[in-house]
């Protein structure tokens, strides 16, 4: 039976919360004095310049957590480990060169490419057993995992286009994930998730609307692959299948969010990593939703997933057919937000 280290786990939380929350007037600063500032556009919503390098804190607030917990940690694989901290750095500090200079999208898809390949070849990687496939998709297993690890990181940087809704849709995927990786076993897991959780929330407080700062490209993008690594670590240590359904639900709001967006652009012929306003965020606000309003709600989405997401790894068939249901009835509301926004400005 796998004895838990609770304490270490509310440590690793508390730990990344407070520094974050201390941090954030820093990053604040940082963002102003580097010129990292976001101002408003035809696709945002907000309507003065605004800091955007938060994301700084959120990275000191998770990084140092980790490092100061690693000693205290032995079940911790000190190559796994050390491929996930350079990989998530270099995706930091990408972004956070990318909030002060706007780089190229290619150009921070192939960083993104060679950040996901250092925790690839330091041997985190997905493999998923479904007989009698089995052998044909362990063939797959390094460009199935580069896929998952860019994605997620380029989802979560998708739907960060409120306030605070990055920040909190993160932290309830990171305990979600928490809760998952408690009943798989990682315990390595569970403290990256723990610490990630930490972080999100500790920097909300000045990111909920109205907003003092964002996490920009630094936060958004970083939060991303966090989430996408940890979720390989605890919850694809099953080795199932049902470990890819659970995995996605977890992040259910930005995966979908993501698949409808390229979904849009491919039938718009426009390319797939051009921005738009067509994010189910931007779809609630065209509604006459208000910020905290449509933030609130993909929160409660965010929490119904995680929660089946939770149910469903208990193997509960009935648990099955309800995420079947809920993802069908979610696919439907995208859809009917479609259909009215593209009616009303004929």
């Amino acid at each position: 039976m796998i004895q838990h280290d609770w304490l270490l786990y509310i440590a690793a939380f508390a730990s990344a919360f407070a520094i974050t929350l201390v941090a954030t007037p820093f990053a604040k600063w940082v963002s102003i004095k580097v010129g990292a500032i976001d101002y408003p556009k035809d696709r945002g919503v907000h309507t003065k310049p605004m800091p955007r390098m938060g994301g700084v804190a959120i990275v000191l607030g998770f990084m140092a957590t980790v490092l100061i917990i690693y000693p205290f940690h032995p079940h911790m694989n000190l190559v796994q480990f050390g491929g996930f901290i350079v990989g998530a750095m270099m995706i930091a500090v990408l972004g956070a060169i990318d909030d002060m200079k706007n780089l190229p999208a290619k150009l921070k898809l192939c960083v993104q490419i060679v950040a996901a390949l250092v925790v690839i070849f330091t041997g985190t990687e997905i493999r998923v057993v479904l007989w009698p496939f089995t052998a044909t998709l362990q063939m797959f297993s390094l460009p199935i995992t580069l896929v998952w690890i860019v994605g997620v990181t380029n989802a979560v940087n998708l739907i960060d286009g409120l306030d605070g809704l990055a920040a909190g849709v993160s932290s309830i995927a990171a305990l979600s994930l928490m809760v998952l990786c408690i009943m798989t076993g990682s315990m390595t897991a569970v403290v990256l998730t723990a610490a990630l959780a930490g972080a999100c929330l500790g920097f909300l407080p000045r990111n909920f609307n109205p907003a003092e700062i964002f996490m920009g490209d630094t936060g958004s993008t970083f939060l991303g692959f966090v989430l996408a690594v940890t979720s390989i670590l605890g919850v694809f240590k099953g080795y199932a299948l049902l470990a890819v359904c659970v995995s996605v639900l977890c992040l259910g709001l930005p995966v979908f969010d993501t698949i409808f967006a390229m979904l849009r652009r491919m039938a718009k012929n426009q390319p797939i990593m051009q921005p738009d306003r067509g994010h189910l965020h931007h779809r609630l606000m065209d509604r006459g939703f208000t910020q905290k309003q449509a933030v609130l709600m993909l929160y409660a989405i965010s929490v119904c997933l995680g929660g089946l997401a939770i149910f469903i790894s208990f193997k509960n068939s009935w648990t099955i057919v309800v995420v079947l249901l809920t993802v069908i009835v979610l696919s439907f509301i995208i859809y009917y937000f479609n259909v009215n926004i593209r009616n009303k400005h004929k």
